[in-house]
């Protein structure tokens, strides 16, 4: 096309000079093309051969392996969870779609069209089928409404989970802090030194986290966690408090409901839809405490002092008696360091409790409903969908 517009520009009367600074071309390839046409007419404006290998492989093979690397593994009958460059390769031999190729080969045509068969992605389809009533539902006490009705100011949104499994891996050798063209160097071998559960108690319009650390998860760990919350005021004397809760085993089905009212009247159980405990907004304060605080899971005789029957249990202890979460996220002094967390420490000891004084930001709908009601971390805030 460009070609073509050179010698019809030039048949208008154009200069050498006014074409190429038309089509901002150099002035040399304006005359390349006027003499091309001069000398051979429309064909000239065509490639001339040139020196050098011809192509080896057709456009259509091109596309015959892209296809081939989109394709699972197992729907060719190869034992292979995923492909690589050499296997396709390999398959696209055997398919007989070219004689021979090499990997390299094959990964420069994927490269070409970003296609990567070696990566994978993890997802999960909603299959509840009362997901948007049950989505609803939550996204309304976000935005400070139940069933239609603004909630008073006496009545609050606790947002609660629990982070399992939480391990003290005690390194064989210290931490290396970052240098001068180095980063900060963890040491792989380590010790393991137990692991813990960490509850949380997200109040999503008034900021405040309250947590504690238990040794494993289930209902009598939920229920010492509701307590700890529903003793203390403003919970206490509330009008009404909803609790939103994923469908874990602590606080599954219509037992936990029932649980909840009987042992609390003024607490209301919201669970979220099956497999949605992203909707959850507790979810964001423990992305902050796992890249906070846990990663990369070094935890030292220093950071904790507690004493334990062996040395190579010493490290771990501390971590089981709730010591590191109360040290590194409860301290108002560390506390500060969590993306903006201001702190006030509300208890301590063993098991662990805390409160913790979080940013508090504003309700959006759009967004939660795309599934993004966690925000942008760290800077983020957390009291509301973002």
């Amino acid at each position: 096309m460009l070609r073509a517009r050179i010698v019809l520009a030039a048949a208008d009367g154009a200069t050498n000079a006014a074409n190429a600074a038309r089509h901002g071309v150099h002035v040399d390839t304006v005359r390349k093309w006027r003499r091309r046409f001069w000398e051979r007419r429309l064909e000239g404006l065509a490639d001339m051969d040139r020196p050098g290998r011809p192509p080896v492989f057709t456009p259509v093979q091109q596309a015959q392996v892209k296809a081939l690397a989109c394709e699972l593994p197992a729907d060719r009958g190869v034992p292979l969870s995923r492909w690589s460059t050499a296997e396709l390769a390999a398959e696209a031999v055997t398919a007989g779609i070219v004689e021979d190729i090499s990997g390299s080969t094959v990964a420069r045509w994927l490269a070409a069209d970003a296609i990567k068969p070696w990566q994978h992605r993890s997802w999960i389809f909603p299959r509840d089928p009362d997901f948007a009533v049950k989505a609803h539902l939550v996204l309304d006490l976000y935005e400070r409404t139940w069933q239609g009705r603004a909630l008073a100011d006496d009545e609050f949104v606790i947002s609660a989970d629990e982070k399992t499994s939480i391990q003290a891996r005690c390194r064989c050798h210290p931490t290396l802090p970052p240098g001068l063209s180095r980063r900060m160097r963890v040491e792989h071998e380590y010790d393991r030194g137990g692991a813990l559960a960490y509850l949380a108690a997200l109040d999503v319009h008034r900021g405040t986290v309250h947590g504690r650390c238990e040794p494993t998860t289930g209902l009598a760990p939920f229920a010492r966690l509701v307590e700890q919350v529903m003793t203390r005021e403003p919970y206490a004397s509330a009008r009404r408090v909803f609790w939103i809760v994923d469908n874990g085993s602590s606080h599954r089905g219509q037992a936990s409901i029932d649980r909840m009212a009987t042992a609390w009247p003024n607490a209301t159980l919201v669970h979220t839809p099956l497999h949605a405990s992203w909707l959850n907004q507790v979810e964001i304060y423990f992305s902050v405490v796992q890249r906070k605080v846990v990663t990369p899971n070094d935890f030292h005789d220093d950071a904790f002092g507690a004493p334990a029957p062996h040395a190579q249990d010493r490290r771990g202890h501390a971590l089981l008696s709730g010591q590191v979460l109360d040290q590194r996220v409860a301290e108002p002094g560390r506390a500060d360091q969590l993306g903006g967390f201001g702190g006030d420490q509300a208890g301590g000891g063993c098991p662990a409790e805390q409160e913790v004084r979080v940013p508090v930001g504003h309700p959006r709908r759009a967004r939660a409903a795309r599934g993004k009601v966690l925000g942008t971390l760290p800077s983020a805030p957390v009291g509301g969908p973002r």
